[in-house]
C-alpha cells in the first residue's frame, strides 16, 4: 500500500511524463506553474504526518523492551522460586545451593538473550523506519532537484518555492543522519552481543 507521499510522487512524475516538450528542445519541458505548486503545498503538508507515523513506529521499540523485561523478571522469578524448593526439598545443602545456582545461571542466560533479541528486532524496526523516511525524503528531494533545474530560468517565483523545499528536506535528512548512524551502530552492537551470548 502506497504511502500519502508515495501516492503524490507518483502523481508529479506522472504530470511531468505527460508534459510537452519546449519548442526546439528535448529535454526542458513546459509545466503549468500553479498545478506544480500545488503539489508541492501537499507535500509539504503530507510530510509531517509521514514522519509522524514513522515515529509511531520508533515508539514501538519501548513497548517490545519493556515486554522484554517482564518476560526476563517473570523467568529470573521463576528461577529463584524453583531454587528455594531444591533448597528446601534436599538434605544436602551444597548439593541443593549448586542446582539452585546452575537455575539461576540459565535463567539469567535466557532473559540475556530475550532483551538482546528485542534490542535487535527493535533497532531494526528503527533502522528500517528511519531507512524508509530517507528514501521517500531522497525521491522527494531528487524530483524537486530535477524540477528546479528544468524550470529555473523562466519561474523564478517556481525555483523559490523548491529551493525552500529542498532546504527542508536537506535539513531534515540532516537531523535523520545521525539517528540512522546511531540506529546502525544500536544494531551492529545488538547483533554482536546476540552472537557473544550464544
Amino acid at each position: 500500500m502506497k504511502s500519502d507521499i508515495e501516492k503524490t510522487i507518483h502523481d508529479i512524475e506522472e504530470y511531468i511524463e505527460h508534459c510537452k516538450y519546449q519548442a526546439l528542445s528535448s529535454t526542458k519541458i513546459v509545466v503549468n506553474k500553479e498545478r506544480i505548486q500545488d503539489y508541492l503545498k501537499d507535500l509539504k503538508l503530507k510530510t509531517p504526518d509521514e514522519i509522524k507515523r514513522y515515529q509511531k513506529v520508533l515508539s514501538n521499540k519501548d513497548q517490545i523492551l519493556a515486554d522484554a523485561q517482564g518476560k526476563a523478571d517473570s523467568i529470573i522469578e521463576q528461577a529463584q522460586q524453583r531454587a528455594k524448593e531444591i533448597v528446601e526439598q534436599h538434605e544436602i545443602m551444597q548439593k541443593a545451593y549448586a542446582q539452585a545456582n546452575e537455575t539461576l545461571n540459565q535463567a539469567n542466560l535466557e532473559a540475556r538473550n530475550i532483551i538482546d533479541n528485542a534490542n535487535l528486532e527493535a533497532n531494526n524496526v528503527r533502522l528500517s523506519a528511519i531507512s524508509y523516511t530517507d528514501d521517500l525524503m531522497a525521491k522527494v528531494g531528487e524530483i524537486v532537484m530535477n524540477a528546479l533545474g528544468d524550470s529555473a530560468e523562466k519561474y523564478k517565483t517556481f525555483v523559490n518555492d523548491l529551493q525552500t523545499c529542498a532546504e527542508i528536506i536537506n535539513r531534515n535528512r540532516a537531523e535523520l543522519a545521525p539517528q540512522r548512524a546511531q540506529a546502525a551502530a544500536a544494531l551492529n552492537s545488538a547483533q554482536d552481543s546476540n552472537v557473544n551470548n550464544k
